[in-house]
């Protein structure tokens, strides 16, 4: 079976262990040495519409697909890393806000 990557993403990414949803697959890892797909990525869940980040990217390395099926990809979660990402808040103090704005 063939499959492109705009297939993959449409597909929902499912832990076999507890049939928990991790997400849909949103990118790919490859290996340019050997030209083989090395993992797929479920990107975290984004905070309050994005504004305070995103959870933790699940790395999904491609050993640990069970099973690319027609709606589903069944994954153990026996070895998946998570990536963090810095939490940035879009919010600032009052006094940051106002350095360098207004002359005093």
């Amino acid at each position: 079976m063939k499959c492109t990557l705009s297939d993959l993403k449409s597909k929902e990414v499912i832990e076999t262990k507890s049939g928990t949803m991790l997400g849909r697959i949103d990118d790919i890892e490859i290996n340019m040495e050997n030209s083989s797909v090395e993992a797929m990525i479920v990107y975290g869940r984004p905070r309050l519409f994005g504004l305070l980040g995103r959870d933790d990217d699940i790395i999904i390395k491609y050993r640990d697909i069970d099973l690319i099926g027609k709606d589903t990809v069944l994954v153990s979660r026996s070895e998946m890393s998570q990536t963090t990402h810095e939490k940035q808040s879009v919010f600032t103090s009052a006094d940051e806000g106002r350095k360098g704005r207004y002359k005093t």
